[in-house]
């Protein structure tokens, strides 16, 4: 168990972090990632292959996005480079299990969305712009209307299989809309009935359950309901969470589950909630499907940014994810690294300045206007 740990912990400077990726690590604990998502870095230390795909305004093309080295961070200067000048979104997150369980614009279901023929619009690539071990990587900023899914993903779990999630969340991106949510889902992003899904949700939707404080919450969408315990309306032992950078965790086997949570850029897990189902919820009846940043009928009124996220199969340990979180802590997630903002170059009409305070949603770019960034400028 040390040496594995010690393995987690191992950073070099060139753009590989660890030599134990987070899936290496849910491997060595006998619950293999089956789905593997991340814009910001590879989960397999031997990954090498593309994170995700963006595409460009001015012409349509598309270029695939890989980590600078194997098992390392997202190569964001190659992005910015295919940007420039124009605008792009992330058109594919690519699973790196090996599976083909990639995410793409999620269809018409019980909601239809604002995109062509009812799919849901796809997340700008430079609206989230973070760091890791002082390299620039990009977030999936999701707002209402955003939204990815699989509805024929491999080797997830069906039925009242076990499995294990866990995700990276802006924590202080969110809202009380439904639902911003990564996990297991229905095929026909339709509400199918109650213990149909089994995703990690974010935000302070008060709808159905409730944690303690005001939120923003982890919690559980079993489909028609938000839970944060066996009790269906409110765990005080689930607390308000809003670190900058979240560690979410979910996971769920016959007739038990848990919640788990804490800073992904410092500190340990803590358990919000582990025991039996609530009652209609057990057995469950999960279908597969994945989804990001909607509920399982593509309601898409949520909002909220993802960096990374896997799906298990079998019910992961306490132990396996500790060291899962040691592994996301060291990656050392962080708003500043290598680069400082620009200085101040315009103001909007008569007003006051606005480039220094708007960088960050250009992704480093000179920002010369308060709406959008197009090449750096508006």
């Amino acid at each position: 168990m040390f040496s594995q740990y010690v393995l987690a912990l191992g950073l070099v400077a060139t753009g590989s972090l660890v030599a134990a990726g987070p899936c290496d690590i849910y491997s060595s604990g006998n619950t293999p990632c089956v789905a593997a998502h991340s814009s910001t870095r590879a989960l397999y230390s031997a990954y090498s292959g593309s994170l995700y795909q963006v595409k460009r305004a001015s012409n349509g093309a598309t270029s695939d996005i890989a980590p600078l080295s194997a098992g390392g961070v997202a190569n964001a200067a190659a992005q910015d480079s295919f940007c420039a000048g124009t605008t792009c979104l992330i058109t594919i997150i690519y699973d790196q299990s090996g599976r083909g369980n990639h995410l793409t614009s999620a269809p018409p279901g019980g909601w239809p969305g604002p995109g062509t023929n009812g799919y849901d619009n796809l997340a700008s690539a430079t609206a989230a712009p973070i760091y890791i071990n002082g390299m620039k990587a990009y977030g999936v900023y999701i707002a209402a209307g955003m939204g990815y899914q699989n509805t024929a993903a491999s080797g997830t779990a069906k039925g009242d299989a076990a499995e294990g999630i866990y995700a990276i969340f802006d924590g202080t991106h969110y809202n009380g809309g439904c639902c911003f949510d990564y996990g297991n889902a229905e095929t026909s992003s339709t509400d199918t009935g109650a213990a149909h899904m089994e995703a990690i949700y974010f935000g302070n939707c008060n709808v159905w359950g409730t944690g303690s404080g005001s939120g923003p919450w982890i919690m559980a969408d079993l489909e028609n309901g938000l839970f944060s315990g066996v009790n269906s309306k409110n765990n005080a032992g689930d607390p308000t969470v809003n670190h900058r950078f979240v560690t979410a965790i979910l996971k769920g086997g016959p007739g038990n589950w848990a919640l788990r949570g804490g800073n992904a850029a410092s500190g340990s897990l803590s358990t919000f909630y582990s025991g039996a189902r609530p009652n209609g919820y057990n057995p469950m009846k999960k279908e597969g499907s994945i989804i990001l940043g909607i509920g399982g009928d593509n309601s898409h009124g949520a909002v909220g940014t993802f960096y990374e996220g896997v799906m298990t199969t079998g019910y992961p340990s306490d132990a396996t994810e500790n060291l899962v979180q040691a592994d996301i802590v060291a990656a050392k997630y962080a708003t500043t690294g290598g680069s400082s903002p620009p200085a101040t170059t315009s103001t909007l009409g008569g007003g006051g300045s606005c480039a220094a305070s708007h960088w960050g949603q250009c992704g480093g770019q000179t920002y010369t206007g308060c709406t959008a960034c197009v090449s750096g400028t508006t």
